[in-house]
């Protein structure tokens, strides 16, 4: 079995300049200028809208995916995105190996440009603190009446005023760009809600009596009040509402921010140089400028820069921070390296087998952003229902001033309640629910080993009630390995070791080669061979220290004229029977014991097949060995014996999981090997081994890193967590809705207290997706 643990699609094919590809393009926009989910809808829509061109436009992460045909150019996509009102970029080219001249400055500017803050973040924050100091004074001298003096009116206008226009800015210029473009969003509301407030209460400063001196409010009140519209004004609601959903959105950006933390410390994770071997020297330089085939030093305490072979060293391998795995693992050469893993002991020298987006870092980094680009199904519903949410609340506004002015003759009454209903409405929560826990479930995946491909693998995994384990490489390690050892009477365990290992590391047979591996490790080193000979079919023979040895079949025993022991045939007979390899001794014309090999069960397997029945799930293995080895392998491991299915062709398992959906069962499937790809493929939910071959990875929807059969219950249990996430927080976001509106336009809402309680529920819909950070 060729192994792998390199996970992820392949990258998109590039563009001629004409934009001209066989088949369809895929490529990521980042779109800038989005401010809620109505925002990503209509830039979805104007891009679905072109021909040939398929795009899915995610809020959270400001990203657009995009598929497209012969003929579109990434420049038309882009001018789309200009048209609808906002920005795109097209993505950068791949990073060119840099030339030795700019090493040093490579180095030197590597490390810093990860840890540069945000601009948009700070800028946002600056523009939040200067409105709440600003603001403040303003809703205290109009909701404590006892802090009001002669005049205090034109006080509060001369600090309301840049708040509303300056802090305010980003509303109202990105409603002003929607009106152009004939669109209605989120800062629609804002910025309708907050300049009425304002006009209002410009018009009764000058135009009425509030700005009368010795004019005083008459205070706060969580309900609309009614007083005379000459003499009401709406300071303390523009600025406060303002300075309020500043501090939602800041909390909002950072929590987002913090969502994709995981995604950039993957990023991250690899050297920036490393000390190349040419021409008999080590020469540091960048990353970058790595090629297959190239040795590199890699020093204790030093990160593995790229994919590759140990060539001479030897060690132990920290790869907790890809896998989850926190045992390092020992390598020597022959071993294959990752890269992003740090040496954990001594120097290793290393041959590079993949660089750049080949590497399985870049490959893992590719596929988490993929998934969290992606919408689950709840999701698209969230997007259609804000889509039009913005203009059935600017209706419902207009609705409920014409009713409340019919009903109480109260124009103030009537202004405040309408502006109540503009400022409570909240698509944004919605269009957060989902990507903000995809962001943080998926991140937390990765650090954890498990890489989940995309958003709808969550909702399969809530309907498999049944998981069917491919035996060799998932439930066992996939090498044979030395078992028992049955010793004759007389004869000495420890020499029939050394005798036996050391006849059969002549072979290459992968019997042999396991009997040799655990003969050597339970005796150390092996003496020579004289006269070595293989007997196709039968086994080897030789001489060992002067002692004439035979190992293999009974049958070349029987042949030499040398016959088992009752003990020892019964023994040999029962090994066979529970799926073990039996492999005679003898030397000197007499038979001196018997050992078993077989393909060992993981340590960890038995304690995965628990987890996943704690999950619900019926665990099956399936098996193309013959059933007593199958069943032998099941019992050690808590299967039980109706739920085997063995002696089936690698063609024969898309049969059986065909026929297992086909009884009403929604079925996983785990496997490693090129011969399981097409069942991944065909189950309800693909789950591959990492230490498995591409094309399993490939078909499957789950990546266990680390080969570990326990991740599987892992990934199932995260899924469905990130999942129950999202519909809590869609729940919530739904709920706040239709909850709050109708109070709103009841009058029950003051419309400070609707701001506070629209800027809450973004936050609060981010903060309850970060809780996944926690999981473990």
């Amino acid at each position: 079995m060729t192994t792998s643990t390199n996970a992820a699609t392949a990258p998109a094919t590039p563009p001629d300049a004409t934009g001209s590809t066989d088949a369809p393009t895929q490529v990521q926009l980042t779109i800038g200028g989005m401010t809620c989910a109505s925002c990503a809808a209509r830039v979805e829509k104007k891009l679905n809208r072109m021909d040939g061109v398929t795009a899915t436009v995610n809020y959270a992460t400001e990203k657009a995916k995009v598929s497209y045909a012969d003929g579109v150019r990434v420049a038309d996509l882009i001018a789309t995105v200009v048209k609808t009102g906002y920005t795109a970029e097209e993505p950068p080219p791949p990073p060119q190996p840099p030339t030795a001249s700019a090493d040093a400055s490579s180095t030197a500017s590597g490390r810093p440009a990860a840890e540069q803050p945000d601009p948009e973040l700070a800028s946002l924050r600056e523009r939040f603190v200067v409105s709440v100091l600003l603001a403040a004074p303003v809703v205290l001298l109009s909701m404590v009446p006892a802090l009001q003096f002669d005049n205090w009116q034109w006080l509060a206008l001369t600090l309301a005023a840049p708040v509303v226009v300056w802090g305010g800015l980003p509303f109202h210029r990105a409603a002003y760009t929607n009106a152009r473009h004939g669109a209605a969003t989120m800062d629609t509301l804002v910025s309708t809600g907050t300049l009425a407030a304002f006009g209002w209460s410009l018009w009764a400063l000058f135009g009425g009596d509030a700005g009368m001196e010795g004019m005083r409010d008459e205070g706060f009140s969580f309900t609309v009040s009614r007083e005379q519209g000459s003499s009401a004004i709406y300071l303390e609601v523009a600025a406060g509402v303002v300075a309020l959903i500043l501090l939602g959105r800041y909390l909002e950006a950072r929590s987002k921010r913090r969502a994709g933390a995981a995604l950039r410390s993957l990023m991250e994770l690899g050297a920036k140089d490393v000390s190349v071997v040419r021409d008999g020297r080590e020469v540091r330089v960048p990353v970058g400028a790595l090629a297959v085939g190239d040795r590199f030093v890699v020093r204790p305490g030093e990160t593995v820069a790229t994919d590759g072979t140990v060539v001479e060293g030897t060690s132990a391998v920290d790869a907790s921070m890809l896998t989850g795995e926190s045992v390092p693992v020992d390598v020597t050469v022959g071993s294959a390296v990752t890269g992003a893993t740090v040496n954990a002991g001594g120097r290793l020298l290393v041959e590079a087998t993949r660089v750049g987006t080949d590497t399985q870092l870049a490959r893992m980094a590719r596929l988490v952003e993929d998934a969290q680009n992606g919408k689950a199904q709840v999701q698209r519903l969230a997007d259609r229902v804000s889509g039009i949410f913005v203009p059935v609340v600017l209706l419902l506004a207009v609705a409920t001033f014409g009713v409340w002015l019919g009903v109480t003759g109260d124009t103030a009454a009537a202004f405040t309640a309408a502006v109540a209903v503009l400022i409570i409405a909240c698509p944004c929560a919605l269009g957060l629910a989902t990507p903000t826990a995809l962001m943080v479930g998926t991140g937390r995946g990765a650090q954890l080993g498990i890489l989940i491909k995309g958003p709808e693998v969550l909702e399969s995994t809530r309907r498999v009630d049944t998981i069917v384990l491919d035996k060799t490489g998932t439930v066992t390690t996939g090498r044979m390995n030395l078992q028992e050892v049955y010793v004759a009477d007389g004869a000495d365990e420890t020499q029939l070791l050394r005798f036996a290992g050391a006849l059969e590391h002549a072979s290459e047979h992968p019997i042999a080669r396991a009997v040799a591996a655990g003969a050597e490790e339970r005796t150390g080193a092996l003496p020579a061979v004289d006269g070595f000979e293989n007997v196709p079919g039968l086994g080897v023979r030789g001489t060992v220290e002067g002692h004439a040895v035979l190992v293999g079949r009974v049958r070349l025993l029987e042949e030499a004229g040398i016959a088992l022991p009752d003990e020892l045939a019964a023994l040999r007979t029962r090994a066979e029977e529970e799926g073990r390899t039996a492999v005679a001794v003898a030397w000197d014309g007499a038979p001196r014991g018997v050992v078993t090999v077989a393909d060992a069960v993981k340590e960890t397997s038995a304690e995965a097949v628990r987890a996943l029945r704690a999950l619900g799930l019926t665990p099956m293995l399936l098996t193309g060995d013959n059933r007593t080895v199958a069943e032998s392998v099941a019992r050690s491991v808590g299967i039980d014996s109706a739920d085997v299915i063995a002696e089936v062709l690698p063609e024969g398992k898309v049969d059986v999981i065909s026929r297992l959906r086909a009884e009403g069962r929604a079925v996983a499937m785990v496997g490693d090997g090129v011969n399981d790809a097409a069942a991944l493929a065909t189950a309800d939910l693909g789950l591959a081994m990492g230490t498995g071959t591409d094309a399993a990875i490939e078909a499957s929807d789950l990546t266990l890193v680390r080969g570990d059969l326990r991740v599987a219950a892992d990934a199932i249990r995260l899924s469905r967590k990130t999942l129950s996430t999202i519909k809590g927080n869609l729940v919530w976001a739904f709920g706040y809705n239709v909850a709050a509106l109708p109070l709103a336009a009841a009058g029950l809402l003051n419309p400070m207290i609707a701001g506070a309680a629209m800027a809450f529920s973004s936050v609060f819909v981010v903060t309850n997706s970060l809780r996944l950070r926690a999981f473990s």
